[in-house]
């Protein structure tokens, strides 16, 4: 059994940073995006359509759409997890919930 614990430092650093690039920029942004194309096809079908169904149609391809595109980030994410964990590299986990503080 191969196992992963020692790495070469420039290939654990390069790794490191790409894993953490993924987890921190890519998957939010791509989160962001596909939850704004969600928020929009809801508007597009419920608020600007008039009633219309030809336009309703259109707002629901692009619910279905945001709905995709939050299953595909879901995977990514867990598919990058899977592969960092499994050869030993820092993973990331969920992103802690924000808190707020009373006013004083």
């Amino acid at each position: 059994m191969i196992t992963f614990t020692s790495c070469v430092a420039g290939i654990c650093t390069v790794a490191e940073t790409i894993l953490y690039l993924i987890n921190s920029v890519l998957v939010p942004l791509l989160f962001a995006i596909a939850f704004i194309v969600f928020l929009y096809g809801i508007a597009k079908a419920y608020i600007f359509s008039g009633g219309d169904p030809e336009k309703i149609k259109d707002g629901h391809k692009l619910v279905l759409w945001g709905l995709i595109g939050f299953v595909v980030m879901i995977s990514l994410w867990g598919l990058v997890n899977v592969v960092s964990n499994t050869f030993g590299l820092a993973g990331y986990g969920a992103p802690s919930t924000p808190t707020s503080y009373p006013a004083y």
